[in-house]
């Protein structure tokens, strides 16, 4: 999946509750829909992780205009306009590439994160910095840290590959008008910012809904919220509204895409640090 790339506090207690309340019904359910039963947690959460995977393949390039609103823990904010560049790749042992460019405002216009992910090696990025005219490798111990200001970090900005965790199913429960799959998934990757996600995903079309993110004290530090579904070619789905919350700050982060194209020619070409510095 490009990008998404993950908390309800579920006690012991309350966990303990669900799982007869869901009984016979949840059972028949798993069994239905051909995932590994709920007796079965490490096996389901996999299983429902690689259909989200596989449903989304064979979209080759993709472009779009993106939106980001920055909110302050005043409510303030600040906008800023961008363009998305994505790049599907085959190789078992890589992710997808991104490519993110800055136009507005003035003083970040030419900025530009690349990204080449990896399954469990550090990804690699790089950042185009044109008041300096330099291109900046990012560390892989720096990729928790903040991309621009933002709520989201720059770990954030790589695609969710489903070999960089490990999965538990949780239990299924309403989110929203649907049901989801609510999947606890650990990086199985070095320098990760986060102990752990809780991905809520919808049973209907398998499309993150909602992810919760876990500092490295397992606190609850971040929520990431999809919305505005639409689909594409009849066949992939993308939300159009993503809104991070920052729950220590009280900062937040919407992003809104419009204006999608798929099959558009990219090539590696366009993916590399040369790119970086001409990208508009």
């Amino acid at each position: 999946m490009p990008f998404v790339s993950s908390a309800l506090r579920q006690s012991a207690h309350a966990f303990v509750i669900v799982l007869p309340l869901m009984g016979l019904a949840a059972t028949a359910h798993a069994q239905a829909d051909g995932l590994p039963g709920t007796d079965q947690p490490v096996a389901r959460g996999l299983a429902i992780a690689q259909e989200t995977d596989s449903r989304d393949k064979g979209w080759g390039d993709a472009e779009a205009d993106m939106e980001m609103v920055l909110t302050n823990a005043h409510g303030d904010t600040s906008t800023r306009e961008l363009r998305s560049y994505s790049l599907e790749r085959t190789d078992p042992e890589e992710g997808d590439w991104s490519l993110i460019v800055f136009n507005k405002p003035r003083d970040v216009d030419g900025t530009a994160l690349l990204t080449h992910a990896k399954i469990l090696e550090p990804d690699d990025q790089w950042l185009y910095l044109p008041a300096v005219k330099r291109v900046k490798r990012i560390s892989s111990v720096n990729k928790s840290g903040p991309f621009v200001g933002s709520e989201f970090a720059f770990e954030d900005f790589s695609s969710s590959e489903v070999g960089k965790y490990s999965y538990k199913w949780l239990r299924d429960e309403p989110c929203g008008d649907l049901t989801c799959h609510v999947v606890e998934r650990k990086p199985l990757y070095e320098h990760s910012g986060y102990t752990r996600q809780v991905v809520w995903t919808d049973t209907t079309d398998y499309q993150p809904r909602k992810i919760d993110y876990y500092d490295r004290k397992d606190a609850l530090l971040k929520t990431l919220t999809f919305s505005d579904y639409r689909l594409y070619e009849d066949k992939f789905w993308r939300a159009h509204d993503l809104y991070m919350v920052n729950h220590n700050n009280k900062k937040a982060t919407r992003l809104t895409w419009k204006n999608y194209k798929f099959h558009e020619g990219l090539t590696e070409a366009d993916f590399s640090t040369a790119a970086l510095k001409r990208a508009r």
